[in-house]
């Protein structure tokens, strides 16, 4: 069973906005923290941003900090990656992924143990 799962990917053009889900399922006792990443053709993983799931604080990588927003739902097990100004660099496969409760700092990337399988956003010029 994949622990988290995305949707809401998608094809648009520069300038567009897309929001992406993700819904957290299969760990007992909570997750710490949420985060986004990204992966291009050829380019290593980048990481986007994160929420801590208790105080809701975000977190973001330079390349998006004002123009991606990220939020939770209700329940602490979801979260979304609202995506505005879009920009053909910012084409490529979006994963949701997720740090054990307790289980260290929202902006390690080492520290995200649960992965979804990704939803692909593409930014047409």
């Amino acid at each position: 069973q994949v622990p988290l799962v995305e949707s809401g990917g998608g094809s648009v053009q520069s300038g567009g906005s897309l929001r992406l889900s993700c819904v957290a399922s299969g760990y007992t006792y909570g997750y710490g923290c949420l985060g986004w990443f990204r992966q291009a053709p050829g380019k290593e993983r980048e990481w986007v941003g994160s929420i801590a799931t208790s105080s809701r604080n975000t977190y973001y990588a330079g390349s998006v900090k004002g123009r991606f927003t990220i939020s939770q739902g209700n329940a602490r097990n979801t979260a979304y990656l609202q995506m505005n100004s879009l920009r053909p660099e910012d084409t490529a496969m979006y994963l949701c992924a997720a740090v054990a409760l307790g289980g260290g700092s929202c902006i390690d990337p080492r520290k995200y143990t649960y992965w979804g399988q990704g939803t692909q956003v593409t930014v047409s010029s």
